[in-house]
């Protein structure tokens, strides 16, 4: 009897097992028995893989080579910028001296100042690269002070030296100043270096017509010209760069000039019969 028993038991537990579901679908029943089930595509956090921690790295790799290159790029062109400007700026400030003292120019003789000189202008050396001039001029552009007894007329001279700095490929820019004008001899004048590294120094003096290459007021030329120009190239690291360097112009008209000794033709006509 008690094997018939056992017998019918185990039937009815089997038959129970077989009308579950798939466990897929009969998680609830487990749940009744104390089983707790989860599965593992349901986590509510999920990991990177290893191939995508690459890729993640490539790109980021590709991104920082890029802004790299534009970083050093922009430090070049600074650090070039700022060197042509640190060789500019001396020749800019040179260029407003000589300008200032263009447009004070003073012609010879001049009746309301009779103080003023000649004008003279020559190439001092060859022609091309290494051409040299010496500038000579009478400006109002002196700076009058209370220390000082001089008046705003002074003489100025303008001519390349040998540099200082036997470094440097080209001479120095050298404006000789002179403000005693009224002296019985000789006067030394007061050296100022304008600008260093300069290959050459051309002046140019404009007759109304044509452009010449020297101008002297104490040989027969009694006026200023109309306007002079001046070009300055500036030397570079080796002779190649110092062709190859353009050089700088400018063109200042001279608005002083003294009046001519030509008597002026009359246009009237005595009274008399025709």
């Amino acid at each position: 009897m008690r094997v018939m028993y056992k017998l019918n038991v185990l039937g009815e537990t089997l038959s129970g097992f077989n009308s579950l579901r798939p466990l897929t679908q009969g998680s609830s029943f487990l749940a009744t028995l104390g089983w707790r089930t989860q599965s593992r595509w349901d986590c509510s956090t999920r990991a990177f893989t290893l191939l995508e921690i690459m890729l993640a790295l490539a790109i980021s790799g590709v991104v920082l080579a890029a802004v790299g290159g534009v970083f050093f790029s922009a430090l070049k062109l600074r650090d070039r910028t700022a060197a042509m400007l640190d060789q500019t700026a001396p020749l800019y400030q040179a260029i407003a001296v000589i300008r200032r003292d263009f447009q004070g120019a003073l012609p010879p003789g001049a009746a309301a100042i009779p103080t003023a000189g000649d004008f003279k202008s020559a190439p001092q050396g060859g022609g091309g690269t290494s051409s040299s001039y010496r500038l000579q001029l009478y400006t109002t552009s002196g700076i009058l002070n209370e220390d000082d007894p001089w008046g705003d007329v002074q003489q100025v001279i303008y001519e390349l030296r040998d540099p200082t700095d036997h470094r440097q490929n080209g001479k120095d820019l050298v404006r000789a100043v002179s403000r005693n004008v009224l002296a019985s001899g000789a006067q030394e004048a007061t050296e100022l270096p304008l600008l260093s590294n300069v290959q050459s120094l051309e002046f140019s003096c404009y007759d109304g017509t044509d452009w010449r290459d020297s101008w002297d007021t104490s040989i027969g030329n009694t006026n200023l010209p109309v306007a002079v120009r001046v070009r300055v190239r500036l030397a570079g690291d080796n002779s190649a760069n110092a062709r190859a360097q353009e050089p700088y112009e400018m063109v200042v008209p001279l608005l002083s000039q003294s009046r001519t000794n030509q008597p002026q033709a009359s246009t009237s006509t005595s009274g008399g019969g025709q």
